[in-house]
Parts: structure tokens; C-alpha cells; sequence
């Protein structure tokens, strides 16, 4: 029976140093700590690895370098919040460009763009910037969509001008301030006629 087993002096070189380095003891390599620029490639996710050629351990018996993996960690954001390549994000609009339409200037990953509102906009509207997400780091041609959610902002400390224009507003678009329990004035005048109906009948 034979066992074939490593030299636990030479490490299988095949030598053994007698007078080792002081610096590196005989490993043939010495520690030192560098700083490295490591390029961060566009639409890398949180959690995720970029790799950095011959900076890692030394190979066994003058063996090359390995690589060096250097985890990614993604600061948060107040402005935009990511789902895989799409960005979602909020902006407000006033009463006016909601009923009136117009411009309004929405923040993304790019830069401020301008964008043209629709008359009429409810808020919680969801508008879609297409290309403005984040590009795959698959595939440079491919890149996600920025949804935005529209937030009508109801108006405070109005003065006096302001509230009565915004009453006679509301008598031009029918009147809201005016009903009572949810029943309009025409639809009072229609129960007043259907009673007296009710009542021609019971005469009878």
C-alpha cells in the first residue's frame, strides 16, 4: 500500500527556502493595501458584483492573480424609487394646469424635461416617459420607462379674489357648492313634482 501525500515543507515546489524573506516569510508575495478606480458600469441593481481583473489572491506556486469582486451597494433616493428598469416618481401640478392643461417640468435620472399636461387630469393620473428608465446592463439598446404620477395640489390661504372667483367657477361648472346631501336643485324640483303627481293620484 502507498500514499502519495504533499511535502508539508515545500508545499509540492519541489524547494524549500531556508532563509526566508523577512518581509514576505517565504509566500514569495507581500500585503499591501491600494486604492483602485473601479468604473461602475450604467444600470448596475443594488446587491450586485463588479469585477476587477488579477486583484485578487495570489495563485499557488507562482500562479496568476484571481479577481477581485466588489459588491455594489445603491443609495436610496427621494426622488425616484426603481422596479428592474423603470423609475417611478411623483409630481405636483396646480388646480389650474389639472383643469386648463399646460407645461410643468419633471425631474428624471436625465435632467429636468418639460412636459405637457392635459386639460381636465385627474390627480393620481400616471403619465409614461418612454426611454427614461434605467438601461439593462444586458444590453446597452435596451433601457426601462419612467412613470410619473400626477398630484393635483388643492389650493390654500386664498384670498378673498381668489375664493369668489373660484365661486363663480363653481356656479359656471354646475354649481357643487350649492347642493345639499348630495341632491341637486333640479332633483328637488323633480321629487316636489313627483309628490304632487303622488298626491293628483290619491284625489283620484
Amino acid at each position: 500500500m502507498q500514499n502519495v501525500t504533499t511535502c508539508p515543507s515545500c508545499g509540492g515546489s519541489g524547494k524549500v527556502v531556508k532563509d526566508k524573506c523577512p518581509t514576505c516569510h517565504g509566500t514569495g508575495y507581500n500585503t499591501k493595501k491600494v486604492r483602485k478606480t473601479v468604473e461602475i458600469p450604467a444600470g448596475i441593481d443594488n446587491g450586485q458584483c463588479v469585477r476587477i481583473r488579477e486583484y485578487g489572491e495570489p495563485g499557488i506556486n507562482g500562479g496568476p492573480r484571481g479577481d477581485l469582486l466588489v459588491e455594489v451597494i445603491v443609495s436610496g433616493s427621494r426622488d425616484f424609487e426603481r422596479q428592474d428598469v423603470n423609475i417611478f416618481s411623483k409630481a405636483s401640478i396646480s388646480y389650474a394646469i389639472a383643469a386648463l392643461g399646460g407645461d410643468i417640468r419633471i425631474k428624471t435620472v436625465d435632467g429636468d424635461i418639460i412636459y405637457t399636461v392635459a386639460p381636465g387630469t385627474q390627480t393620481g393620473t400616471r403619465i409614461r416617459l418612454k426611454g427614461k428608465g434605467v438601461p439593462s446592463t444586458r444590453n446597452k439598446a435596451i433601457r426601462g420607462d419612467h412613470y410619473v404620477t400626477l398630484v393635483v395640489n388643492t389650493p390654500t390661504g386664498l384670498s378673498k379674489d381668489a375664493k369668489e372667483a373660484l365661486k363663480k367657477f363653481d356656479e359656471l361648472s354646475g354649481g357643487s357648492l350649492t347642493k345639499e346631501g348630495g341632491a341637486s336643485t333640479d332633483s328637488k324640483k323633480k321629487k316636489g313634482f313627483m309628490d304632487k303627481l303622488k298626491e293628483s293620484l290619491d284625489d283620484l
